[in-house]
């Protein structure tokens, strides 16, 4: 099903990596590059999720999705320890606030060097699916993150628009992929269980 997004690579032939945060954000950005001759490689690097089980959960309906697109995918190395050095004093930030922004750059990051290191030239990610994500912070991240490497383009598309939305709930249910009702990390999943206790 091809949505009517027009999207234009920042670097014309550019080589994509695209981050990837979890399998319902992935769906419909991969298919749709797919459909337009477009073949990313895939970066899964989120050091943030908690706990290992759940990591684990999510990377493997990335793995399951990926495949079936025979799209390559890359695991990054999962440190949940040093994800923490960037959250240290942002523990009660909310969400899409301070702690959010440098989890991007911290994640961001990783997928730039990756990029750099591997011969990609543009760099785009899941996150922008979200409607939970800031944009501007997913885009500043981007941004700084490709600043720090050499020959890597940000590409800020809004994954959100010509019908991808939709799409990606579509195809959620039609792969029944794992949904999760929290970003990733310690601080979303307390915040979630809080709000359910409340309740």
């Amino acid at each position: 099903m091809k949505t009517a997004l027009n999207i234009e690579l920042p670097v014309q032939g550019g080589c994509v990596l695209l981050h990837a945060c979890c399998a319902p954000c992935s769906g419909a950005i991969v298919e749709c590059l797919m459909e337009r001759g477009i073949r990313p490689v895939i970066f899964y690097s989120n050091s943030n999720i908690y706990p290992l089980e759940e990591y684990s959960h999510r990377l493997n309906e990335c793995l399951r999705y990926a495949r079936k697109w025979g799209v390559e995918i890359v695991e990054d190395v999962y440190d949940h320890s040093d994800w923490g050095s960037c959250a240290v004093g942002l523990e009660n930030e909310p969400e899409r606030g301070g702690r959010c922004l440098q989890c991007f750059k911290f994640r961001l990051l990783r997928a730039a060097q990756y990029a750099s290191s591997h011969g990609f030239t543009v760099l785009t990610t899941t996150l922008a699916s979200s409607r939970w994500k800031s944009l501007e912070q997913v885009n500043e991240a981007g941004y700084w993150a490709c600043s720090q490497v050499s020959g890597v383009t940000w590409w800020p598309q809004n994954w959100r628009k010509g019908g991808l939305q939709e799409r990606r709930n579509q195809i959620l249910r039609e792969e029944d992929f794992y949904n999760q009702q929290y970003c990733g990390c310690e601080f979303s999943l307390e915040k979630v269980a809080f709000r359910e206790k409340s309740q």
